[in-house]
């Protein structure tokens, strides 16, 4: 089981491989490859749930990849990226099953760039070296750009180059702290080291805390995407084709808060004593804001485009809150916005494949038609809604709930940064009750009411195929919402230590000073005499 993660990682790399060999003109078997290529990657993956301890890094596999500047290929996964890295795996067969007919143009590409962003997306949730993330996160642009400019709408290539543009701007100064934060550790240390355990460890002045910070959190709130910086989200969504969408709102959007449980917030504790409130804030706006633009929408991928930026608004807010109620919260509420928005986004490409259309206005009256597709959309519109016993639910439960007391449970130590903290759970409720309003004008517009559209008169219900993608994010909708102690149990561990650690350095790092290293090895290798020829 040693080398499971290397496996699981690069196994859809190895499917996208074996489509490059195969004939252009062979689609079926491509869209077969895909399938069973992503369909084995899940099963390979829930390999690594039995046994998993939720403190510390499981499966790890850690070598030397360019020695010389300490890069090396070093992954692990605990309580805070097993559910995501499951979530991943667990969605790519849905998504390959879904484009089955709706991708008919250049389908060996399709499933080649498919298979490529999955593995960065994985490996992207596995890393623990700063390089090898940096890769990763770099590796998940390329493809996810192709699939929205090649297959997307007719303004495609403003969305893919609008997407790459916002993207390239945080990773590049994303890249540049990280090269600040490996020189800062190689003066210290005397040696070159990427690993995000010694990065973990630097000291640095408050100052250069909030500038790093700065630089990792803007690439993290662009892929959330945090209001002011959401504005790419919309178009990649509405050009996007379905599966593209799936992909992005389920998974893609997820790196942003991952990225600051993982990275940003416990390398610079001083510097979130001084952002978080900040962060909270443009949360909160992003709640009401993105809950009222939905509400406006006429295009149905539009007004769930936008209700992405309300829940990843909840999401952020629960991480600012630094309490284990509301970062639980937010990770849970990451998973539950994967399936009911992947779900929503599915339901919106069983009726453009139908019409063609996606303007609310051109439907009405489709329960009539439809049966069992308008129940599978009420499902997932009650779950974006957050309806108890449905997948939404808990999450903006938690985050709520750790809101409200996010003073009280502050930890010790750490200055009460959070006095308005009632008044901003109070907003974001808010955002609960106005995304009752807007799906529920969108179910009743689509569904609702006579059909006055002669069109939709002709509509056929969902075939087996499209029911037998429907029907595992269905039972996963349920699972969430009924049973979240299955998730909880290893998430609450790892945030709770997460939190702990993020306590320490906070406590034991002066925000002035030199920069130096915690932990009786980090301080013992500093004492130590460098070895001759050591440095690059």
């Amino acid at each position: 089981m040693g080398m499971i993660l290397p496996i699981v990682t690069f196994l859809p790399l190895v499917g996208a491989l074996l489509c490059l060999a195969l004939p252009r003109e062979e689609e079926q078997i491509h869209r077969g490859v895909g399938l069973g290529t992503a369909l084995v990657t899940f099963l390979t993956s829930l390999f690594l749930l039995p046994g998993l301890e939720p403190t510390k890094m499981n499966h790890v596999v850690d070598f030397a990849w360019v020695e010389s500047l300490g890069i090396r290929f070093h992954l692990g996964i605990d309580g805070i990226s097993i559910w995501l890295v499951l979530l991943t795996t667990f969605l790519m067969p849905i998504v390959f099953l879904s484009t089955w007919s709706a991708i008919s143009d250049k389908v060996r590409e399709f499933v080649v760039a498919a298979l490529i962003l999955e593995t960065g997306m994985l490996g992207a949730f596995l890393s623990l070296d700063l390089f090898v993330f940096y890769v990763f996160w770099e590796v998940m642009l390329i493809p996810m750009y192709f699939i929205i400019g090649i297959w997307g709408g007719d303004q495609r290539l403003k969305a893919a180059i609008k997407f790459v543009i916002y993207t390239m701007v945080g990773s590049l100064l994303m890249l540049i702290a990280i090269l600040y934060v490996v020189v800062k550790a190689h003066q210290v240390t005397g040696q070159w080291s990427f690993a995000l355990e010694t990065a973990q460890k630097l000291v640095l002045t408050k100052p250069e805390q909030i500038y790093l910070f700065l630089a990792f959190a803007l690439a993290f709130c662009i892929k959330v995407p945090l209001f002011p910086l959401h504005t790419w989200l919309p178009l990649a969504h509405v050009e996007a084709p379905t599966a593209g969408s799936v992909i992005l709102a389920s998974v893609l959007l997820k790196f942003g808060p991952y990225g600051l449980i993982r990275f940003a917030i416990p390398m610079f504790p001083h510097a979130v004593e001084t952002v978080a409130p900040w962060l909270a804030i443009l949360a909160v706006i992003g709640v009401v804001y993105g809950s009222c633009v939905a509400y406006a929408q006429d295009d149905v991928k539009k007004l769930i485009a936008y209700s992405s930026v309300a829940h990843m608004g909840f999401v952020v807010l629960g991480l600012a809150m630094l309490n284990s109620r509301s970062v639980n919260g937010a990770i849970y509420q990451c998973l539950a916005h994967g399936i009911s928005t992947g779900g929503l986004f599915l339901c919106v490409g069983v009726i453009y494949e139908r019409r063609h259309t996606r303007k609310m206005a051109e439907f009405g009256g489709l329960w009539k038609r439809m049966p069992v597709f308008a129940a599978t959309l009420l499902i997932f519109t009650m779950a974006s809604i957050g309806l108890p016993g449905l997948s939404g639910f808990v999450g903006e439960f938690l985050i709520i709930l750790g809101t409200f007391s996010a003073k009280e449970r502050a930890f010790d130590g750490i200055p009460a940064i959070f006095e308005n903290a009632r008044l901003l759970s109070a907003f974001a409720a808010t955002g609960v009750v106005l995304g009752a309003v807007y799906m529920l004008w969108l179910f009743q517009r689509v569904m609702l009411g006579p059909i006055t559209n002669p069109q939709n008169r002709k509509l056929t219900d969902m075939t087996p195929r499209e029911t037998v993608v429907m029907l595992p994010m269905l039972a996963m909708a349920f699972w969430l919402g009924i049973c979240p102690n299955t998730f909880l149990q290893h998430i609450d561990p790892a945030v709770t230590q997460t939190l702990v650690q993020f306590r320490e350095k906070y406590s034991a790092g002066a925000a002035e000073g030199e920069a130096r290293m915690l932990g009786d090895s980090a301080k013992a290798k500093v004492e130590e005499p460098t070895a001759p020829g050591g440095n690059p």
